[in-house]
């Protein structure tokens, strides 16, 4: 039985008002994102990206059109959704523990049962001792661990990654590519990644949005399926099939370029 449509982009336009001309971001935005689907968003820079997960998160709102999540049209931050961005805003003066009890102290959801389960992910994903580490003593990789174990401490259905890997070094990266995305699909959680990074977006992904320039439209929707055995994005660079959808994607993206 297929999933149901959890993220629903209905005919979207968005226009930002300048203080001498309007900018049509988005134009008649149509596309569905499943429940427990993984899809990466990827276009040109300035094509509106981060844009799409401020309206899935409901930090901004459509000009026209909808935007519905689980069929209710969203008009607001949701306790549904996480949202984790590009730097890890970890707090210097807040211990690892507490940084990642920062989500549920906001929400009032602070207490025994919630602070057991923090120290549950905390000692799945190898942080536990590390737990009174301030920032400062940690890696890049696992600030950026402890801010997605922050992110699901909120226990979100749907989780938006803004370029969570793009300040990390490339061995770095590809390690925590691998560790995310076991915690994420371990989690049954649908998430929407954006990335400009082609290789990313396909060895992570079940689908891969391509948008084009403003005013922004799918140009591509493409499934990804690739022979490799276990869910491992490391391993899925090895595929057979991988190097086809990188050109594909490649050429899609280029030819998005010169269309404009």
């Amino acid at each position: 039985m297929a999933n149901a449509a959890q993220i629903v982009f209905d005919n979207v336009c968005l226009t930002y008002l300048t203080p001498s001309d309007e900018l049509e971001v988005l134009a008649n935005l149509s596309f569905v994102v499943q429940q427990g689907e993984f899809v990466s968003f990827i276009g040109p820079s300035g094509c509106g990206k981060t844009t799409l997960l401020s309206l899935i998160a409901g930090l901004l709102t459509a000009t026209s059109g909808k935007v519905l999540v689980d069929g209710e049209a969203q008009i607001g931050p949701s306790p549904k959704i996480g949202y984790m961005l590009q730097q890890d805003h970890l707090f210097e003066w807040r211990t690892c523990m507490e940084n990642v009890m920062l989500g549920l102290e906001i929400q009032g959801k602070a207490s025994r049962t919630t602070r057991a389960n923090v120290a549950e992910l905390l000692e799945r994903y190898g942080l536990w001792r590390f737990r009174h580490y301030y920032p400062r003593q940690l890696s890049g990789g696992m600030r950026q661990r402890v801010a997605l174990i922050r992110t699901l401490a909120i226990n979100p259905e749907i989780v938006l990654l803004d370029e969570p890997f793009s300040a990390l070094d490339y061995q770095t990266r590809l390690r925590l590519e691998d560790e995310v995305h076991a915690i994420l699909r371990d989690a049954g959680k649908t998430v929407v990644l954006v990335t400009h990074d082609i290789g990313e977006a396909i060895s992570m992904s079940d689908r891969v949005l391509l948008f084009t320039l403003p005013p922004s439209s799918v140009r591509l929707d493409l499934p990804i399926i690739l022979s490799r055995e276990g869910p491992s994005p490391l391993l899925a660079r090895k595929a057979p099939e991988f190097n086809e959808y990188f050109d594909r994607l490649w050429q899609e993206l280029n030819a998005g370029y010169e269309d404009h």
